[in-house]
């Protein structure tokens, strides 16, 4: 990590630390959970669940903040690294503390820590290249104004729009990213504005895409929220413009893409149902050395169960297991030979995957463990899986423990 790096954390770390009291020293305080907003960031996809009666502290005329966080660690083990990977891992997932302000007009929230990037189908990269590699010790942060309950106006780092599962491991069903996760953006920086009517919410954002630091993307979601078990959204991106820049957050043929996708979530008693589908395209542009277009589709299936208090099997209480499971494939178009850019494991490459990773919680503690399969099809020759890119599989089993504050 950069001795620039380095600062930024300690700074964020320190002002962080010195909102643990308000300015007359008064300490923060355990929220009831009738008080806690329904709306805390950040959000949770399931099985793990966030604590509702988080810390907070009241400052006179300003309102009341909250104070969270994720701790957690991951051992890895995978067949077939990459030739700059490895066989095992043993990693910090994240240490992470999120401070916020819901409600009122002026709302703000603001996380800090390490964290990493675990996602299928690619090299691991350690937490303290991650946060150098990506969006820094300070991944999200933004500042809302909120006139109405119905409208609200964001500006600053913020999550992207398109897309299922959210960026951090403790958020999502499974421990790691998926294939089609890989193909959009994360965190940008800009401006959003939100607004919602009846069961619809509609979000319009202009930003910097995949972290580029050109404001060229337009981003924007519709949720309908159908009834109180089914919600269905629609979203999309894309870049208005043409950028060059090249960073390990900003891959250039992604940076300069459209990406479409449509989700649909269902929850019944034990059952989490999450399918979705997306398309992405790449149009032929010279500018950046790409003279034939590329595109992906791709569909995914999230479904999880989770045991009630009075489940038993085999005699033994299931209370706080549930059991995650993930389902992708993933296509691209195009061939070496016409030019079309590699989005995959090569140009017209495809990919499946499957992930079931068994979770336990108890209370604000969570353990679980996860086993994927990746599968590649029509590979370009050093673009896949093993030391030399040939190989066309890769297994790997994680385990990860933590807990939520």
């Amino acid at each position: 990590m950069s001795r620039v790096t380095v600062k930024k954390f300690i700074v964020a770390v320190l002002l962080a630390l010195n909102l643990l009291t308000d300015g007359a020293g008064r300490a923060w305080s355990q929220a009831a959970s009738t008080t806690t907003p329904a709306f805390q960031l950040p959000e949770m996809l399931g099985p793990l669940t966030a604590n509702p009666n988080p810390l907070s502290s009241e400052i006179e005329d300003f309102g009341k903040i909250y104070l969270t966080g994720a701790v957690s660690g991951l051992a890895q083990w995978q067949t077939n690294p990459e030739s700059d990977d490895s066989t095992t891992q043993v990693d910090l997932s994240n240490a992470q503390i999120f401070v916020q302000k819901p409600e009122g007009f002026l709302q703000f929230f603001v996380e800090t820590g390490f964290y990493s990037q675990p996602i299928l189908g690619t090299a691991y990269v350690n937490a303290i290249n991650t946060i150098s590699d990506l969006w820094g010790p300070v991944p999200l942060a933004f500042i809302a104004l909120a006139p109405t309950p119905d409208w609200s106006i964001e500006v600053g780092k913020l999550s992207a729009l398109p897309g299922l599962e959210q960026t951090f491991t403790f958020q999502n069903m499974n421990i790691e990213r998926g294939l089609l996760w890989n193909q959009s953006n994360s965190v940008n920086r800009g401006v959003q504005v939100n607004h919602s009517i009846g069961p619809c919410a509609l979000a319009l954002s202009w930003n910097d895409g995949f972290y580029s630091d050109r404001f060229s993307w337009l981003s924007g979601s519709l949720d309908w929220n159908v009834d109180s078990s089914d919600t269905l959204t629609l979203s999309g991106a894309g870049n208005a413009g043409t950028t060059i820049i090249s960073h390990p957050a900003t891959p250039l043929f992604q940076n300069n893409s459209e990406m479409f996708n449509l989700d649909y979530s269902h929850t019944s008693g034990p059952w989490a149902v999450m399918p979705y589908l997306q398309y992405t395209y790449v149009p032929r542009t010279p500018r950046i050395g790409l003279m034939h277009y590329g595109s992906t589709y791709g569909a995914a299936m999230l479904a999880s169960y989770t045991f009630d208090s009075g489940s038993k099997f085999l005699g033994l209480g299931m209370a706080g297991v549930s059991l995650p499971l993930r389902l992708e494939y993933i296509s691209s178009t195009g061939s070496v030979s016409d030019g079309a850019p590699n989005l995959l494991y090569g140009a017209g490459s495809a990919a499946w995957s499957v992930t079931f990773t068994p979770t336990y919680q108890y209370k604000r503690f969570f353990s679980r463990a996860e086993f994927s399969f990746v599968g590649a099809n029509h590979t370009a020759a050093g673009a896949a899986f093993g030391p030399h890119g040939n190989d066309t599989t890769q297994t790997r089993v994680l385990l990860e423990w933590g807990f939520l504050f």
